[in-house]
């Protein structure tokens, strides 16, 4: 449902206490979602609130499974190996709403900091 946020969700996210960023008004692409794959399980509570499309539920990647600990990987297959992915995280503004509707806590923002053009 990227592109079509649940209104519900978004308005309970939106009125959180403890919603960081920048009120959706940051510079694209300033502000990059990290999805902390030994606890996301995949619920879509993300995907589901926020405006911009920014992410999508797949199937975790083996590499990154593999790097999971033992408890980690096994709620990790109880939950079909889902996880968040954030493929268009240059779209973000750093509303913050992935980050409190997450139910496992497991979205931070992070600002994104672009390699300088020529070093000095």
């Amino acid at each position: 449902m990227a592109g079509s946020p649940n209104k519900e969700k978004a308005r309970r996210a939106a009125t959180h206490p403890e919603r960081p960023g920048q009120n959706c008004r940051a510079e694209p692409g300033r502000f990059r979602p990290v999805v902390a794959r030994n606890r996301c399980e995949g619920k879509h509570d993300c995907v589901d609130v926020c405006p911009y499309g920014v992410f999508e539920v797949r199937r975790m990647e083996d590499s990154e499974f593999a790097q999971l600990t033992a408890f980690e990987k096994f709620r990790s297959i109880v939950h079909g190996r889902k996880t968040s992915y954030a493929p268009k995280a240059e779209a973000c503004q750093a509303c913050g709403l992935c980050v409190v509707a997450c139910p496992e806590k497991a979205i931070a923002l992070v600002e994104f900091k672009a390699a300088a053009g020529s070093s000095a």
